[in-house]
């Protein structure tokens, strides 16, 4: 998904495309950050 709004922003230049890529890496990347959160919860505490 997030390579689909990268390539329609580049061929288009949408600005609301390009905000929508960010918003789905933002998503992408929190869920990556409470994934190792859940993983290893004894670091987290260190």
């Amino acid at each position: 998904m997030i390579d689909l709004t990268w390539k329609v922003f580049s061929q288009t230049g949408s600005i609301e495309t390009y905000l929508l890529y960010k918003e789905i890496e933002n998503d992408y990347h929190n869920a990556n950050l409470r994934e190792n959160e859940e993983e290893s919860p004894l670091e987290s505490n260190l």
